[in-house]
């Protein structure tokens, strides 16, 4: 299990800036069953830690001497820079069922993307899961191999999960399949044919109202 040191925030309020650029993230932990903790944990550490747990994996956090088993429950991240900027971890009941959002990772080879040319669709690229704690995995693994032909689809019940893990959405929705060149190339030209049509029926309206304002000088003149 991954392990990361935390300390007891000291410093509030308007010094969460000052921490950022000593590379300090303010942090909170909170759970049901434990007070709500500020605490600050190193910027890069913190990175090598979300890059391999992700938000649904367990870490150990470490504050002071104490060992906590904790999820990283939200990163806050500045709109401009893109950079972190708080952490919220949270401490669950370990005997308990919770939900998580879990990235696909999609692996393989389609020979419908290799030899008949198509383009690989993901539908979902996540699933909200349901287990308890110590059973969320970090990614699930999807194997694109059996995407042979343009009628092949994965579903999400022909996936494997681990044991005890519940996909909170509809068994029958389709996480991936392979689009044809033709579907494709129809999306794609569908907004132009439909500019040109509508710029086609515009001119035609111009030519009428030329034509009435023709006709209406002629009027005038007799």
């Amino acid at each position: 299990m991954l392990k990361l040191k935390a300390k007891i925030r000291k410093k509030l309020g308007g010094h969460a800036k000052e921490l950022r650029k000593e590379g300090i993230l303010p942090s909170v932990l909170y759970g049901p069953k434990i007070e709500t903790q500020a605490i600050e944990v190193d910027l890069k550490d913190f990175k090598k830690v979300l890059e391999e747990a992700g938000q649904s994996s367990l870490i150990s956090l470490g504050i002071d001497k104490e060992e906590k088993l904790v999820l990283i429950h939200k990163t806050s991240k500045d709109v401009l820079s893109g950079e972190l900027t708080h952490i919220d971890f949270y401490q669950p009941i370990l005997t308990e069922e919770i939900e998580a959002t879990v990235a696909l990772v999609f692996e393989g080879e389609s020979l419908a993307v290799k030899d008949l040319g198509g383009t690989l669709a993901k539908e979902i690229q996540e699933l909200t899961i349901k287990a308890i704690p110590q059973n969320l995995p970090h990614e699930i693994k999807i194997n694109i191999d059996v995407l042979k032909t343009f009628e092949d689809e994965i579903l999400i019940k022909d996936i494997e999960l681990p044991k005890n893990v519940e996909v909170m959405k509809d068994l029958d929705s389709v996480i991936a399949k392979v689009v044809q060149p033709k579907e494709i190339e129809e999306e794609l030209e569908k907004p132009v044919e439909e500019e040109e049509e509508a710029v086609s029926k515009t001119g035609e309206k111009d030519e009428t109202k030329e034509s009435d304002d023709k006709e209406k000088k002629e009027k005038e003149g007799k």
